[in-house]
């Protein structure tokens, strides 16, 4: 995917540091996001065929973006043009972390020796489990970009609350906001705790320049939920364009299902 922003176009995860990014937004830079183009999904494809005969493609949410459909065309041309390369696709139903779980389901599987059959159900059936839950510090930048109305913006600025959201299979669900940055943390570690059902679970912590909320929400979850695995992360420049500095999220799903550690 890409950022455009100050006039120029850069390639999420490799030409643009999210802290980057914040710098541009705070000095009243305007930052837009793009797919990447069936091309691009080709060119990825080619460099797996260097070292496979199978590929899976898993992407976000095509409630979010067109990347799916980008990546739907790449697999038909290369069945076309990679005859002996068997390729699938898969909309991950969800984003950032959300996206991250899936792949390692995946992953896992394919690690295991799974087939690509094998390997892509895995996937599917982590997405259909996986859930992200998340609140952003200001809703500015998701009103830039489009996201929400003016008033809504206007009426959590004047109210200094913090939205939270929960991501499952595509749909975005509002909960009630937070009145602080702290309340909208520990709500989301008891939204992750009751989704649990004390059941194992596999967690992905994300943050946009909060490494301290972020460390504090993992410690939390620790005493709060059976997390069997949790990582902390950033949000990448694509996220970190809609939803600002501040925010904080967790993708979880249960453990059995994005498979045990190497």
């Amino acid at each position: 995917m890409t950022v455009t922003a100050g006039g120029r176009t850069y390639r999420d995860g490799s030409d643009l540091a999210p802290g980057e990014l914040y710098r541009m937004l705070s000095l009243g830079e305007v930052a837009t996001t793009a797919a990447p183009s069936p091309q691009a999904f080709c060119d990825g494809l080619a460099e797996a065929a260097r070292v496979a005969d199978a590929a899976l493609c898993i992407t976000v949410s095509r409630a979010y973006s067109s990347s799916f459909e980008s990546a739907e065309a790449a697999a038909r041309r290369a069945r076309e043009e990679m005859p002996g390369m068997e390729v699938s696709t898969l909309d991950s139903g969800t984003a950032a972390g959300g996206e991250g779980l899936v792949a390692l389901a995946a992953l896992r599987a394919a690690a295991a020796g799974g087939a690509l059959a094998e390997v892509a159900a895995a996937a599917s059936a982590a997405a259909r489990a996986v859930r992200l839950v998340a609140y952003v510090d200001t809703t500015l930048y998701l009103w830039r970009g489009g996201r929400i109305p003016g008033i809504a913006h206007a009426g959590t600025s004047l109210l200094s609350v913090r939205p939270v959201f929960e991501v499952t299979r595509g749909a975005i669900g509002r909960r009630v906001p937070a009145r602080s940055a702290r309340s909208a943390r520990s709500r989301l570690v008891r939204m992750v705790a009751s989704a649990a059902g004390g059941l194992g679970t596999t967690a992905c912590v994300m943050h946009a320049a909060a490494p301290d909320a972020a460390d504090r929400a993992l410690a939390e979850l620790g005493d709060a939920a059976d997390c069997r695995e949790a990582y902390v992360t950033e949000f990448s420049a694509v996220m970190g364009a809609h939803i600002g500095p501040g925010a904080l999220g967790i993708a979880h799903a249960p453990a059995e299902l994005i498979g045990p550690a190497a």
